[in-house]
């Protein structure tokens, strides 16, 4: 499908990667081929237990005495699919798509993030001719769930302090900071018991979605966040046990779509409160999220109903629990300091789940936050479990790499990069913390929609990009 976009063999590799299954967890494949790409070119190479692989090149004739460089990716995708898209992402390939200016994926997301760094650098190691320095390819696992790769990596045996990271959307700017997160998991004890009344499946979609770090400023709304506010205004209205509330796959996406199964009394008609509902919130969300869509028709009961308690518990979470926005920058203007995104929401027979992502470039906000849910849930009788924390990547003043790159950026486009700190997390942070001393610029081709099934991703834009980085490897000396 892409064998006749330039340059090919970046377009090349990209397509190879996308007929492995990469999902996040699902990257043994991927390490795999990796592994392989590197011993059939006599490259040296190690993979670990947790899937992250390094594959190194010498440094060409002339730039032996150049500084080691590290170009970094991840090899996991977000696996997001359309309504009504059969695909099985955990065990099938993605089906292309390109037309003159864009590559997607027919029903899926492309995984363009991070898969574009993945073929560039291994367009790089293919290139028997192209000057460059010592190179040290880091690709690692897991990063989309809370950068579990990089966390794992023993780095010990890296040469290189800089960095130059392919995990960036938006060509022209030069990311040089990030915020620090975590995943917190929030556990709600259930118990059930039989309740006389009619069964309804509420349902919340037609939502926009995105990116938790990169759209969070956006105004879209939360199909989960937006249910539990749909739950609190049928309580009110009448009796109601609660017996499952579901919604999105992944915690560092904003869900697009949510359900709920609710018993009420019978006879108790649900439809006309519903559509004020849904009145109410296309005309709060006109701009940010027009398409919105709530249902509620009749259904068969997954498990018993909650009891009263557990009801007026998850309730209570769902209308208490804090999201999107909490602080803006103060030093940043436009910046946003401190989120989080209910990503997951389910429900099991004795539990209701909820886990978010949070985010802030302050660590003692971003505690501040994991407090909150912890006290929260607390209080309605659960616990919380943190995983993935990854400290925040600082802006660093001085910085040899990122001269360079401005250097070629203003002889290549005529104009200066952006320079920009990112409310969105990569994994230089995690490895500054790892590699003393590291001196890291993230980059990367124009991506629109990642983490959805409308993404996509710019041809010229990879073209440019390619032709930028391998002129910032042939100044390297």
């Amino acid at each position: 499908m892409l064998e006749h976009l330039k340059p090919k063999a970046v377009f090349h590799w990209f397509e190879a990667l996308c007929a492995i299954p990469h999902g996040s967890g699902n990257t043994k494949a991927v390490a795999d081929w990796c592994v392989d790409f590197a011993r059939e070119r006599g490259l040296a190479c190690r993979r670990d237990g947790h899937d992250n692989v390094v594959i190194v090149k010498e440094a060409a004739p002339g730039y032996e005495a150049a500084p080691t460089l590290i170009l970094q990716g991840h090899l996991d995708m977000v696996c997001e699919k359309a309504a009504g898209c059969g695909k099985d992402m955990a065990r099938e390939g993605l089906d292309l798509r390109c037309d003159e200016n864009w590559v997607w994926a027919e029903g899926t997301t492309l995984g363009g993030d991070d898969g574009i760094a993945v073929a560039t650098a291994l367009a790089i190691l293919d290139d028997p001719v192209l000057p460059h320095p010592r190179l040290e390819v880091l690709l690692t696992a897991d990063e989309e769930i809370g950068m579990l790769g990089a966390e794992g990596l023993d780095a010990s045996d890296l040469q290189g302090r800089q960095l130059l990271n392919l995990d960036s959307e938006s060509e022209g700017i030069f990311t040089v900071g990030c915020a620090g997160g975590n995943r917190t998991h929030c556990i709600l004890p259930l118990r059930r018991e039989p309740y006389e009344g009619g069964v309804w499946r509420l349902s919340v979609s037609g939502l926009r979605g995105g990116h938790s770090g990169e759209c969070i400023d956006r105004g879209r709304g939360n199909a989960s966040m937006l249910l539990g506010r749909l739950l609190g205004e049928i309580a009110g209205q009448t009796e109601l046990r609660l017996i499952l509330a579901r919604g999105g796959l992944k915690d560092n996406a904003i869900p697009a779509q949510a359900e709920a199964q609710v018993a009420v009394p019978a006879g108790m008609e649900l439809a006309g409160l519903v559509a004020a509902f849904e009145a109410q919130l296309r005309k709060e969300y006109r701009a940010a999220d027009p398409g919105v869509i709530v249902t509620a028709v009749p259904c068969e009961p997954a498990f018993l109903p909650m009891d009263e308690d557990g009801t007026a518990r998850c309730l209570c979470f769902l209308t208490c629990a804090p999201n999107g926005i909490q602080e803006m920058s103060q030093d940043v203007p436009g910046l946003p300091q401190t989120s989080l995104n209910l990503g997951i929401l389910t429900t099991r027979e004795d539990a209701m789940e909820a886990s978010f992502c949070l985010r802030s470039s302050v660590a003692s906000q971003k505690e501040m936050m994991r407090r909150r849910l912890d006290s929260l849930t607390a209080v309605l009788g659960g616990r919380t479990e943190v995983s993935g924390d990854y400290p925040a990547w600082e802006y660093r003043a001085d910085s040899a790499l990122r001269d360079r790159m401005a250097e070629v950026y203003r002889d290549q486009y005529g104009a200066e990069p952006q320079i920009e700190v990112i409310h969105a997390g990569l994994e230089c942070g995690l490895l500054s913390g790892k590699l003393s001393g590291l001196d890291c610029v993230s980059i990367g081709p124009d991506l629109e929609d990642i983490h959805t099934p409308r993404e996509r991703m710019s041809i010229p834009s990879v073209q440019r990009i390619w032709a930028f980085v391998t002129e910032v490897l042939r100044r390297s000396k």
